[in-house]
């Protein structure tokens, strides 16, 4: 019951699993489009600098000019500096001070060792030198206040009555303390100052006290009072003629005419219409990449894991700048746009990396300023990044990659800064700072790339490397308990990674593939002749149909010691078909020989297959048979070598193992140039050649 179930659930996944892409397509259009901004998209393209190559612009209606961000803080400071900081004149501090004075003099009199007769001139004099200082005023500077002198003029408040006053009219602390000092110092019958002076120090603090929080008021009443515009453009006026330059004047009349539009149509133009505008491109946009992969990736179209993660890419890019659209973040130039290609051409190829990339910066250029250098700059950058990782071998080729897409963005942005203000010295270096942070955060598509990996179950070229690595626990299992299979792996490694390199393909694939290829030959090392070194046969004992089955099962034991070890599946297919279903013939001919009576059942002699379905997995399946028959040579010349290649590959092709990769003749040719020369090179054979005077 379980099992028809089982069979009822798969046949349903089956028979819906072709319209799941188009469900996954489809939510894939609608969260891009509701994330989007929703914002009008302002006609004309401009840039400062560059000629106006439109016809003339008359402006639609009338609108004011907006100042430039540079025109409005400089009002700002101006304004700030207008407004005056405000001081309490805290009259209860002044009072408390000169109370407290009179009671600790009292007390410390009565221990001090002065004469009583002149208590009443201490004390006169203490009480008159803090009266001077806090008619004055004591005062705490602020220093955002000090511009060019550290004095500054203030606002001081006495009983809801403001006046004006500069802080070198009053006192600091430290200069209340000097002035006390100097007046006890002018009295020449004091003897004991330093005691009057520490008690007259001690009563001393500000009574004119910073009012921050008014301050703050005035400030911002101030700021918010500053008009943000200068003139106005009439209705009918000439905004810019054709072939006039883009001065700051004209950029700043377009801007403004810019905003206002965007504001008019977001007031009186229809959202619905905006979003089914985005639909539409967002719509176009995924449906190109469908149509790419139905044409020329269709292992990726039909299978929904690996489409639901290219889908989920685009997504995540797009929802990340409509979220730093949405925040204001200081340029849209911090989003690491090259993610998207480095994960794409990793995980997957580089035709795919390229146009994927193309598609992503097409739909965020409709939402970013100055489109075309976006678009030139993104664009190159992500050439750059592709270009840069097409065949990983080391990790280094990440930190590569990174200065090569910092340098493609310096050259970028030279130029365009060149072609914009004329002058070297005008550029505005500040502006590659978010370059330098958006090639920072593209390395974080390595962590993501094992995310993706582990989530999706894709095997990477960075995970092929690791596997590739002989000091694998598995590998170096083999080399200890099947040490001749190994070196055979090792050959057949060699060859195939020769070959596929010649031919086109994934060369890390095809290495990892082969190293792993006969792994189950370690349940039962001493039964495959390659590790066989004692003089003694096992298969003596046995009967031919039991000794082709040992044979046989080193490929579904493989299998399962890969998935024990959770080698992925797409090294598994390496095992899985390296033999395809051809026969295992040395003891099928050997049983017709000795039993011509009795009947035979073939199956018994043939491998399971599958036949092999890649263009790697035939080479592997040519390597591997060649490298094997190559070790039986007695006399390894060149003319040996030449016809056993021939023999072993055109074999291949009379079994019809090759039917099902995508291999040409021509692939076939060169692969077998490229065997000889290899196996000529390992048994160190001498070509002979022909001199003719």
């Amino acid at each position: 019951m379980a099992r028809l179930k089982r069979n009822s659930h798969l046949i349903i996944y089956r028979k819906y699993a072709k319209n799941l892409k188009f469900v996954m397509m489809g939510l894939c259009v609608a969260i891009i489009t509701l994330v989007l901004p929703k914002q009008v998209r302002f006609r004309f393209e401009y840039e400062k600098g560059k000629i106006w190559m439109q016809k003339d612009l008359v402006s639609p209606y009338s609108f004011a000019i907006k100042k430039t961000n540079q025109e409005i803080e400089k009002d700002k400071q101006e304004i700030l500096k207008s407004v005056l900081p405000i001081y309490q004149n805290n009259e209860e501090t002044v009072q408390k001070s000169l109370e407290s004075f009179n009671q600790d003099f009292d007390t410390r009199w009565k221990n001090s060792e002065i004469k009583d007769g002149l208590k009443k001139k201490y004390s006169l004099l203490g009480d008159r030198i803090l009266k001077e200082i806090y008619e004055r005023g004591i005062i705490t500077p602020i220093k955002k206040y000090e511009h060019a002198n550290s004095n500054y003029n203030f606002s001081l408040i006495t009983n809801n009555i403001a006046r004006q006053l500069n802080t070198a009219d009053v006192f600091t602390l430290e200069n209340a303390l000097k002035y006390a000092e100097n007046q006890i110092s002018l009295i020449p019958d004091i003897k004991n100052k330093n005691w009057l002076l520490k008690l007259s120090n001690d009563h001393l603090q500000p009574n004119y006290v910073y009012d921050e929080r008014l301050t703050t008021k005035l400030e911002n009443d101030a700021l918010n009072s500053i008009s943000t515009t200068q003139g106005m453009v009439q209705k009918g006026e000439l905004i810019v003629a054709r072939g006039t330059n883009v001065s700051e004047e004209i950029y700043q009349k377009l801007e403004s005419l810019r905003s206002a539009y965007e504001e008019d149509a977001r007031v009186v133009g229809n959202s619905n219409l905006v979003l089914f505008g985005q639909f539409l491109l967002v719509g176009l946009v995924i449906s190109l990449l469908i149509v790419f992969l139905y044409l020329f990736r269709k292992d990726i179209y039909y299978d929904n894991r690996q489409l639901s993660l290219i889908l989920l890419i685009i997504t995540g890019m797009l929802v990340g700048l409509s979220w730093a659209i949405k925040v204001k973040i200081p340029s849209l130039y911090y989003i690491p746009y090259c993610i998207v290609p480095i994960i794409i051409r990793i995980l997957f190829d580089t035709r795919l990396a390229l146009n994927i990339h193309l598609l992503v910066v097409l739909i965020a250029g409709f939402f970013i300023p100055n489109s075309f250098e976006f678009a030139f700059l993104q664009v190159t950058a992500g050439m750059v990044a592709i270009y840069s990782i097409k065949n990983l071998v080391k990790r280094e080729q990440f930190l590569i990659s990174a200065l090569l897409i910092l340098g493609n963005y310096l050259v970028a942005f030279l130029g365009i800064s060149l072609i914009r203000n004329g002058s070297i010295n005008d550029i505005d270096w500040l502006n590659f700072v978010p370059f330098i942070f958006s090639v920072l955060l593209s390395l974080l598509a390595y962590p993501l790339i094992y995310l993706f990996e582990r989530l999706f179950g894709i095997t990477s070229e960075v995970t092929l490397m690791e596997l590739s690595n002989t000091n694998t626990k598995l590998l170096r299992d083999l080399a200890f308990k099947a040490p001749g299979t190994f070196q055979h792996s090792l050959q057949v490694a060699n060859l195939a990674e020769a070959a596929i390199f010649k031919i086109g393909g994934n060369s890390l694939l095809i290495r990892a593939g082969a190293l792993y290829h006969d792994i189950g030959k370690m349940d039962n090392p001493q039964y495959f002749i390659e590790n066989q070194n004692k003089g003694t046969n096992p298969h003596d004992t046995l009967s031919y149909e039991q000794s082709a089955q040992i044979i046989i099962q080193h490929v579904n034991k493989g299998v399962e010691m890969a998935r024990r070890y959770q080698i992925p599946e797409i090294l598994i297919d390496f095992i899985r078909t390296h033999h395809g279903n051809t026969r295992v013939d040395y003891f099928y001919q050997s049983f017709l020989k000795n039993f011509p009576e009795k009947f035979v059942d073939e199956n018994i002699f043939r491998y399971p297959g599958p036949i092999p379905f890649s263009k790697e997995t035939a080479v592997l399946m040519l390597a591997d048979s060649v490298e094997a028959a190559s070790r039986s040579l007695k006399e390894p010349d060149v003319q040996n070598i030449s016809d056993l290649v021939d023999r072993i590959i055109n074999y291949k092709l009379d079994q019809n193992q090759l039917t099902d990769s995508n291999i040409t003749l021509k692939d076939i040719e060169t692969i077998k140039l490229i065997f000889k020369t290899m196996l000529m090179g390992i048994y160190h054979v001498r070509i002979e050649y022909n001199l003719h005077k």
